[in-house]
């Protein structure tokens, strides 16, 4: 397959499965998406709606953002979104919400994190404690970050969720911050929540394939420190997600989001540069552990992703190679000492 534009591209981000539209038929519910705006959010928005109007159903989807961008909202009001601004963090914009059975939470800081730490932490710790109380009669499954682990052995076949959280940074941190007071307010309100913990969506503009294609393309050496990786499909990432209000219990389910396998970033450098005709400069040494993820529990649960680490490097490459748009956000995948 061949992607060739933007519109092809989010075509298939948001396209539902049959697995996604057969929940929706047995979904009882509306749901409102919060953090819609961000890089996750429009296509899982419009695949959410795909399948409500392919289940016949009738329900809303309901995506709420400040939108930054004004053409990101547009976007998705050309296809067909109930879409609202507010902001999240005014008690009076968030009480103002509809009142919906099924909550998605992608609202989120890390990148700046270093330097406006107060940021972060109102963002990634106080406003899930409003979002907690305002909905605590619904149920709410929210992103979280892998973030949380520490760095496991790079063959250990990644953290589980029941491996002993440690995170590195203020960032991290404030994840498990996250994590923490959706916790409490489930177990005082019995609000029924599910965490998901996601180490890392990949799609042609933005994520780590993308980081290390483009440094293969442009010449630049790609960071070998952080030497293993594990990455999924941002549209099966969309399906999960959007799959995961059967998870929702007090208190919470954790579970971990990625693709099955352990990745070597040598290995992704020099597949893209035999895709693109390119030698690979390298720099630093690969170091034993890593960040990294163990799925298992989501595959037993939701079935493997539809796209392999081979079709997404041969996507990604073709779309550095014609110049396609990027968000122009590195990941920050490299980064060891937790400071984003």
């Amino acid at each position: 397959m061949i992607i060739a534009s933007e519109q092809e591209l989010e075509e298939l981000l948001s396209r539902p499965s049959a697995a996604d539209v057969e929940f929706l038929k047995r979904l009882s519910g509306d749901i409102i998406i919060l953090g819609a705006g961000g890089k996750m959010g429009p296509s899982l928005a419009r695949r959410a709606a795909r399948a409500a109007q392919d289940a016949g159903t009738g329900k809303r989807v309901i995506a709420v953002s400040r939108y930054s961008s004004d053409a990101v909202k547009q976007q998705m009001e050309n296809w067909g979104l109930e879409v609202i601004s507010a902001d999240l963090l005014d008690r009076r914009q968030l009480a103002s919400l509809p009142d919906v059975a099924n909550v998605i939470y992608l609202a989120a800081r890390k990148f700046g994190s270093t330097g406006g730490e107060y940021l972060t932490w109102g963002m990634n710790a106080w406003l899930p404690a409003l979002v907690a109380e305002r909905y605590s009669d619904a149920r709410i499954v929210s992103l979280s970050s892998g973030n949380i682990y520490p760095m496991m052995p790079v063959t250990s076949g990644g953290a589980v969720e029941g491996t002993p959280l440690a995170p590195v940074g203020e960032y991290g941190q404030s994840v498990l911050a996250r994590e923490r007071l959706f916790e409490f307010f489930s177990v005082r309100n019995e609000t029924k929540v599910a965490l998901i913990r996601l180490n890392y969506a990949v799609e042609l503009r933005y994520g780590v394939l993308l980081d290390i294609g483009s440094a293969v393309f442009e010449r630049r050496p790609v960071d070998l420190t952080m030497g293993a990786v594990n990455v999924i499909w941002q549209g099966d990432a969309n399906s999960v997600v959007l799959r995961s209000f059967d998870l929702c219990s007090s208190p919470p389910m954790a579970l971990n989001l990625t693709g099955p396998e352990t990745l070597s970033v040598r290995s992704i450098a020099e597949r893209f540069g035999q895709i693109l005709g390119v030698d690979p400069i390298f720099k630093g040494v690969e170091a034993e552990t890593a960040l990294l993820n163990n799925a298992s529990r989501c595959h037993r649960l939701f079935g493997y992703p539809s796209v392999t680490p081979e079709e997404l490097i041969e996507w990604i490459a073709r779309w550095v190679g014609m110049s396609g748009r990027t968000y122009g956000k590195p990941t920050g995948f490299a980064v060891r000492d937790g400071k984003f």
